[in-house]
């Protein structure tokens, strides 16, 4: 590795971190959106707790006719579970008032409830003699039935045989989705054209890390045939207003989704985000308003669905087109290295192992057994610079300042021993997607959570070995062990790299920066990434300890020395890189030359 390698992955390297810090995702500055008619976000009360729909006053019940009767009476709730949910129905409004993910727990071991009535409103809002109504604020008569393994809940209002509003519910024995239909009948002439769903929520911490959760929390929504969301980084207000299909729209937070979906597609609605820094009980806050036209829910009525569940990629596949996608896997090519290779390979070892720390080792050497190639390449690289390295040093002392002919002489060492002097860095390059895939794979592998190895409790966040009483800027105010050691590990292999490596001076010092670099960036990143990170540096020792067996520099020595005699014979031709390589550095060189003669021509 001569110079110009090093600054290429010099180069490499700055990209990497300015990838991590800089080019991550940020807010928008905001357009300027229509003004909701409903209550803002952020104008929700700052007690963190979802306001109750007002309660119409009594003009309002007198304008409601036969309606008014439902307005009062006494809640039920209905209790159901299965195998995945724990579901509270209440016969005021027809809705779902509780909801909690049976085989989760939140970081500090409570239920892990996706629904309840401090966090959660439903209201499904309809126009009737120029008033809005809720038609969740009204008492339902309730049926429960069992088709199959599936209990259905039919909520109903009828004024009479032929005037009635239904929503029915079925949940299956197992999974997180649930159906949601609508129908009406007679409603035509006591209701508007079309009704609007909407969802207040004030999202709780669920996870150990606030900033960590807020960054990861937002509003995602399949809008006129494709994903999108509200920027989760920004600490500003989010909004977005839709005029045209809106298939789905999902509350995500870090490892958990609550949706509501339609096969035929919302024909339009607003949503918005807000987050108050001040207030650390909670997330962030979000509404969520769709329109949904009366024409539809006539004759059979018209389907939809909830999703709440995990942000898991193994489950969430089949719910609604894109929905995948809630588990970001990165850019390509790093998303189909994710999909195709890293993500099955995972799954895979995580259903026939329970020790998650042993599966990341397994993991680490499969895909060191992969790359062996190309860390043999690189490793040949290096040696073969290595053993070039004294006649580099000979042409820098001979020719000194004169860098063109400094590249022309070493250019022309190159072609005779036969060496690519960029032949190192491409395997490095081809590892380079592989390292990305790691970095968006343990962050977002719901099967991390809470899973405990060594002093980790939860290999999905960040492990803490020592709690500071201040807060060091870009580092944070823990100590993350399992990055300090991959750290150290770093330093070493970049120690062990240089003893074969051609490069001196501060080129050689600057390899050393990045690992310190990186401890930083890490250090509040899950304790699983840099597990992974370390522990393929262990592995590597090992591997580069193996490939020095295989590596004889004398031979390399005589093999370079008979390519230069063959060279030398005539017998030898030059590799069409090195050749083009060569006719880069003439035209630089006659550049050079002619700019030179006009600013001598200029001078006269």
């Amino acid at each position: 590795m001569d110079r110009n390698q090093a600054i290429g992955l010099t180069l490499i390297a700055v990209v990497l971190l300015g990838y991590f810090i800089w080019f991550a995702p940020r807010p928008e500055p905001l357009t300027e959106q229509p003004a909701m008619p409903q209550q803002s976000v952020a104008e929700i009360d700052s007690t963190s707790r979802v306001p109750e729909p007002s309660k119409p006053d009594s003009m309002i019940s007198a304008s409601l006719g036969n309606l008014a009767r439902f307005l009062s009476g006494e809640e039920r709730l209905i209790p159901i579970e299965t195998q995945d949910l724990k579901i509270s129905f209440s016969t005021k409004g027809g809705v779902i008032r509780e909801l909690e993910l049976r085989n989760y727990k939140t970081y500090s071991g409570k239920p892990l409830k996706l629904v309840d009535p401090r966090s959660n409103t439903f209201q499904l809002i309809a126009n009737r003699l120029g008033g809005d109504l809720n038609l969740y604020a009204l008492h339902y008569q309730v049926n429960q039935t069992t088709v199959g393994d599936t209990t259905v809940l039919t909520f109903t209002i009828r004024l009479d045989e032929n005037t009635f509003f239904e929503q029915r519910y079925s949940i299956p024995a197992s999974g997180y989705q649930i159906g949601y239909a609508i129908k009406t009948e007679g409603f035509e002439n006591e209701l508007s054209d079309h009704l609007t769903f909407q969802w207040n929520n004030f999202l709780r911490l669920l996870e150990r890390d606030l900033a960590d959760s807020r960054i990861n929390t937002t509003i995602t929504y399949h809008y006129n045939g494709s994903m999108d969301e509200l920027a989760p980084r920004s600490t500003s207000t989010e909004s977005e207003t839709f005029s045209g299909n809106v298939q789905w729209v999902t509350l995500k937070q870090k490892f958990f989704l609550s949706s509501i979906i339609s096969p035929k597609g919302f024909p339009g609605g607003e949503i918005e985000t807000a987050v108050n820094e001040a207030d650390t009980s909670v997330v962030k806050r979000a509404n969520i308003r769709l329109f949904i036209p009366l024409a539809e829910l006539g004759g059979k009525g018209s389907t939809y669905s909830f999703y709440f569940g995990p942000n898991d990629y193994q489950t969430i596949g089949k719910v609604a087109p894109d929905f995948a996608k809630n588990v970001y896997l990165g850019w390509p090519p790093v998303y189909w290295i994710n999909k195709f290779v890293i993500f099955p390979v995972f799954h895979f070892l995580t259903k026939v192992i329970n020790n998650f720390g042993l599966i990341i080792i397994i993991l680490v050497i499969l895909l060191r057994i992969v790359l062996l190639p190309l860390s043999y390449k690189s490793y040949l690289s290096m040696a073969k610079m290595k053993v070039l390295k004294p006649e580099l040093d000979e042409i820098k002392d001979k020719f000194g300042d004169d860098m063109t002919k400094v590249q022309q002489e070493q250019l022309k060492l190159y072609q005779q021993a036969g060496v690519n002097p960029i032949s190192g860095c491409i395997p490095i390059l081809l590892q380079m997607p592989i390292l990305f895939a790691m970095f968006y794979l343990f962050p977002n592998s719901i099967e991390l959570r809470q899973q405990a190895f060594l002093w980790a409790d939860d290999l999905s966040t960040y492990d803490s070995v020592l709690n500071l009483p201040f807060t060091i800027p870009l580092y944070g105010n823990h100590v993350s062990l399992f990055t300090l050691l991959m750290t150290i590990s770093t330093l070493v292999i970049t120690w062990q790299n240089n003893q074969v490596s051609s490069v001196t001076g501060p080129m050689k010092s600057m390899s050393y920066i990045m690992p310190v670099v990186f401890l930083f960036v890490l250090n509040s990143f899950p304790a699983g990434l840099s597990f992974y990170y370390f522990m393929s540096n262990i592995i590597t020792f090992g591997q580069q300890a193996i490939i020095r067996r295989f590596v004889d520099e004398d031979k390399i020595k005589r093999i370079m020395d008979e390519h230069r005699r063959t060279l030398a014979a005539g017998g030898g031709k030059k590799s069409k890189f090195m050749a083009k390589l060569e006719e880069a550095m003439k035209a630089s060189e006659e550049a050079r030359k002619k700019s030179e003669e006009q600013r001598k021509n200029r001078k006269k």
